[in-house]
């Protein structure tokens, strides 16, 4: 198994939600407001009045064989929108109840 944190652009939620269940994922956490900027490009996210923009973050557990479906999945919509900001990372999953 494999833990996927999804941080993006407001504006990405609903696709990627409505887009989970179509990559046979089920189960994910997701949180309103994130703030934070990229590492590399891309503007502020801080909710501020100079910089308005907030992301989310999606928290979800995947079986390993969905891991690549997902991250090109992913890939294919920031290449779409490069300037919006969408970020993946995975992690293994060592136990869970």
């Amino acid at each position: 198994m494999k833990a996927v944190m999804i941080t993006l652009d407001q504006a990405h939620y609903d696709e990627i939600v409505g887009n989970l269940s179509s990559l046979n994922i089920r189960g994910f956490t997701s949180w309103k407001e994130v703030h934070g900027r990229g590492s590399k490009t891309g503007e502020p996210h801080y909710g501020s009045h100079a910089w308005p923009s907030v992301n989310k973050a999606i928290l979800t557990i995947v079986e390993d064989d969905r891991v690549k479906l997902l991250l090109d999945y992913l890939r294919k919509l920031d290449e779409e929108s490069p300037n919006l900001g969408l970020r993946a990372f995975v992690w293994s999953v060592e136990d869970m109840i």
